[in-house]
């Protein structure tokens, strides 16, 4: 097997409850889930991202002091150790084989800007096990999943992003995040083709 599965940000503040709730965010977590149950086996690596934000401060202009742009900067969310920072329930991390923690102190989209608690990088897991092809899952479709699939394919590998498996802030930017990481090499496809 040369393949993973990037799993991004599906936590409590990306879905229906949270800082920056996705509509949508709670069914992908159990889609990702099923799928998972169905499909883990086919993957060396299954590598799961998450936003991890320092309380103490403003991470790098990410958190906004005053009415967040919601394009540079965004309300509070994702700080380490919080509820917002937690898996979404719905999603079950057993089959997951490594975490990565990203946004520590400074903005962060792609998965491939997490590191592991030892310090791995997703570039170096990627390297270590061969992997040529990635499939691509999560939250948000049109900020941090974009960015990873991006990143995927800038590192030269070959990328899938399931297309049920992932939901989006506005459907507009999720229609455009999508074009343009298919026009980037990705393949989009539903997770049952």
């Amino acid at each position: 097997m040369t393949r993973a599965l990037f799993i991004v940000d599906v936590q409590n503040d990306f879905t229906e409850r949270g800082a920056l709730g996705v509509v949508g965010g709670d069914q992908v977590a159990e889609r990702i889930s099923r799928f998972l149950h169905d499909h883990a086996g086919d993957y060396e690596l299954i590598v799961a991202s998450r936003d991890w934000h320092d309380a103490d401060n403003d991470n790098g202009g990410h958190f906004a002091a005053g009415v967040p742009d919601f394009i540079d900067t965004w309300p509070v969310h994702c700080v380490a150790g919080s509820f917002g920072a937690d898996y979404d329930e719905g999603f079950d991390t057993s089959p997951v084989t490594h975490h990565l923690k990203k946004g520590q102190g400074k903005p962060a989209y792609s998965l491939f800007e997490g590191v592991a608690d030892d310090g791995t990088t997703a570039a170096q897991l990627l390297e270590r096990h061969g992997i040529l092809d990635i499939d691509v899952v999560g939250l948000a479709t049109d900020y941090c999943v974009r960015a990873s699939a991006l990143e995927a394919i800038e590192h030269g590998r070959r990328v899938r992003v399931f297309t049920d498996l992932v939901a989006g802030v506005h459907p507009e930017s999720s229609e455009r995040a999508l074009a343009e990481i298919a026009h980037a090499g990705a393949v989009l496809v539903d997770s049952d083709a």
